[in-house]
């Protein structure tokens, strides 16, 4: 790392100009590529699955996208000649724009069930050529611009579906501005140098800004949400700007200790900057633990996220010592510099509110330690109730159209039009449409069902398929026990002595089936990302109790996480005020990518506590020292980092987005629990009451392990002089090296 730091610093220009190269590059190649993201969340094997496929090969014409067009009369109803007329020019404009393939409307004798029982409300079912994740959005606003432009006084006209959603503003880039902006005043407020403070989001923005656009290039070779790139942004911002500030605070601190710059820079590289690769290892590590899965949905943001953290930290520990070489001592503040020529360089000894913390935390480690168990266990409770399961439109804003097209279709037709079921079978012959015929009449009487369309058959008569309308929502818990009650029990039955083999599909059970399956995978991905992350921290600190500690740690914040994203959108407090939409189910797929990219990050803050804290270990061979020091010398800028990685994850409710405000308050809460609660006040009180035991690791084991270190040469020397010597050799050893004591010698 040192020599690496070195060629940044000695090639500054080039090493600016290389990355500025990469940014224009390969933005450039996304811009003129464009963007192909694709939402595919079906899971092979299913039975949603093999409906889809069924339905895709019978019926072709199907295969596009299907969006709704809804209109509503306060007075009068939608069948008065002024109204009808207006709505039927409006849809055959609709018919003749690109993109568009079909218009099916309630006038006429295709429309029966179209209109509402009072006669207020009606719908136009508006099919695309492609699929949602392929309409153009351009093509999706037309269509929106020419419904809209029908609404009178009396007349109200409303959009909903998979396509129109498209057209919904997302904020633009109000989020990363808000983000941003507030970073950079905590950055100011804590170094004091305009220079300083800028640096870290320079590096930060490089990095993330490059990945953005490699990440627009990656879904042209496989499946790629098309939320990855905006989590991708806002992981990247958080953990950029934060590993930045990391080896910034380092390299003033060897400014202040009357190092040259060139050495000030070689030596953060070499000891935080180890730290920073260390912990965005880790990061990856978490994310790409998602490839076990095997759903091709969660390959594309893992790869995408990763790539986000790769580039980040290459930021960090390239683009950023060559930035630091060219402000020099700018990095400092005037008050800091002008300090610095007047009394010389003196160490930079943690005083103020982090050295009385830190000595509160060693008087009384059993009382705080039981206060911060007490909070988190409080704010875990809700993940208890945790319910995965379909966030439909109606969870979307109430300013929203498709928000408002899904409350009219629920109001005048019932909510289960907004989600049918679709049952979808081969046919063998004559007596498998008889045997349909009856299951058409036995469905009809079925719990929860509210209406079913007739059987619709291929030209070839080789496959049939009909609709469910259910009497509740596609979120609704009645409705997924409606599939369940389907595939168990109703059509189990009707198919005894049949050829029929019935498929239950439809959004409801599709989410339903990709729910199950990972949720039977839930465990051994878990079990392999905290494996492997405690495997990486067995080899870094060499000991048996920092892991487990860590492993305890990150599932007590992620389960906290948990609780605060069910508090708020499962539950709706507060939702409707943070214009986050109404409360409904989690997705399915959140849990993992939240389980992921929540350990990686909190394995940030282990990494930098715990390593300072190894460094003053290997030192000294004194427990209580080593975490004292290390909490009040890395609590300052843990706190600070904590505060900037918040703002940055909070700004993300602006999107607009609700999966990205789900990540950005998950990640957030998670964030502020790790820093004020886990790593400032559990961890050190724990490894206080536990004394020499944090360091413990059998010797067979140590001897067998590869030796991989986070700490700079010196601690490792040190290290090496400890696990020669015999204790009291090893008192000896220390007492050599200190010449006199300072306050990280008070005992707390």
């Amino acid at each position: 790392m040192a020599a690496l730091a070195r060629w940044c610093v000695q090639r500054r220009l080039v090493v600016v100009l290389l990355w500025l190269l990469a940014l224009g590059g390969v933005t450039t190649a996304a811009a003129i590529t464009g963007s192909a993201y694709s939402n595919d969340y079906e899971v092979p094997g299913t039975e949603s699955g093999r409906a889809t496929q069924l339905l895709r090969d019978g019926f072709p014409d199907l295969g596009g996208d299907s969006d709704t067009v809804v209109w509503h009369t306060a007075s009068g109803t939608v069948r008065t000649a002024d109204v009808e007329q207006a709505m039927t020019r409006t849809l055959e404009r609709i018919e003749a724009l690109p993109g568009v393939a079909a218009v099916s409307g309630p006038y006429g004798d295709q429309g029966i069930g179209r209109i509402s029982a009072d006669g207020h409300t009606a719908y136009a079912t508006v099919t695309f050529d492609d699929s949602a994740e392929n309409v153009d959005r351009g093509e999706a606003q037309a269509v929106v611009g020419v419904a809209k432009d029908a609404e009178t006084d009396g007349l109200r006209v409303e959009l909903g579906g998979s396509a129109i959603g498209l057209t919904e503003s997302s904020g633009g880039h109000v989020a990363e501005v808000v983000g941003v902006a507030v970073a950079a005043v905590v950055l100011f407020l804590a170094f004091g140098s305009l220079a300083a403070s800028l640096l870290p989001i320079a590096t930060a923005l490089v990095g993330v800004g490059t990945a953005y656009a490699g990440i627009v290039l990656l879904g042209h070779a496989m499946t790629v949400a098309d939320f990855a790139p905006m989590l991708g942004m806002l992981i990247g911002l958080g953990v950029g700007i934060d590993y930045a500030l990391f080896i910034v605070t380092r390299h003033r601190r060897g400014l202040k200790r009357g190092l040259s710059v060139a050495e000030a820079v070689t030596s953060a590289v070499a000891t935080t900057g180890r730290a920073v690769v260390f912990a965005g290892a880790t990061v990856c590590i978490a994310l790409l633990g998602m490839l076990i899965l095997r759903l091709g949905f969660l390959n594309g943001v893992a790869i995408a996220a990763s790539l986000t953290v790769v580039l980040t930290v290459a930021a960090s520990v390239t683009l950023l010592p060559a930035l630091l070489s060219l402000i020099g001592m700018r990095a400092l503040s005037r008050r800091e510099r002008r300090h610095l020529a007047e009394h010389g360089p003196q160490p930079e000894l943690p005083t103020g509110l982090a050295a009385r913390w830190s000595a509160f935390v060693e008087r009384h480690p059993k009382l705080l330690g039981a206060l911060a168990l007490a909070v988190i266990a409080v704010l875990a409770l809700p993940t208890l109730g945790l319910r995965l399961g379909t966030s439909d439109q109606g969870n979307n804003p109430q300013a929203s159209t498709t928000r408002e097209a899904y409350d009219l279709l629920a109001d005048g037709f019932g909510p289960g039009v907004n989600g049918p079921l679709t049952l979808v079978t081969h046919v063998g012959g004559a007596e498998d449409k008889l045997a349909l015929d009856n299951l058409d009449a036995t469905i009809r009487t079925t719990e929860g069902v509210a209406s079913v369309t007739p059987v619709t058959y291929d030209t070839g008569g080789d496959t049939a398929y009909f609709t469910i309308v259910p009497e509740s929502s596609p979120q609704s818990q009645r409705t997924s026990d409606l599939v369940d009650r389907l595939r168990t029990e109703v059509l189990p039955r009707a198919e005894t002595g049949t050829g029929l083999d019935v498929q239950v599909g439809g959004v409801t059970a599709g989410y339903d089936d990709f729910a199950d399956v990972i949720v039977g995978k839930l465990p051994v991905f878990v079990g392999v990302v905290i494996g492997l992350g405690c495997l990486l921290l067995l080899l870094a600190f060499r000991s048996v109790g920092i892991p487990l500690k860590a492993a305890v740690m990150n599932v007590a914040a992620v389960a906290a996480a948990f609780g605060v994203v069910v508090a708020i959108f499962q539950w709706g407090w507060g939702s409707e005020l943070l214009g986050l939409g109404r409360a409904g189910p989690i997705e399915p797929f959140l849990p993992v990518i939240m389980v992921s990219v929540l350990f990686g990050l909190s394995m940030d803050y282990q990494v930098f506590l715990v390593s300072r804290m190894y460094e003053e270990w290997l030192e000294t061979g004194d427990n209580r020292r080593a975490v004292r020091v290390g909490l009040a010398e890395t609590s300052r800028v843990i706190n600070s980092a904590a505060v900037i990685m918040i703002s940055v994850f909070l700004a993300f409710v602006l999107s607009g987005d609700r999966v990205i405000a789900m990540f950005g308050i998950a990640l957030a809460a998670a964030v502020a629990l790790d820093a004020f609660v886990l790593r400032t006040l559990l961890v050190p009180a724990l490894m206080h009451l536990l004394g020499g035991a944090n360091w413990w690791l059998p010797r067979w084991l140590d001897r067998r392990m590869p030796r991989i270190s986070i700490e700079p040469p010196e601690c490792r020397a040190a290290h090496e002089r400890l696990a020669a010597a015999t204790d009291a050799e090893a008192a000896d050893v220390l007492a050599k090296g200190r010449e006199e004591e300072d306050v990280r010698d008070i005992s707390g």
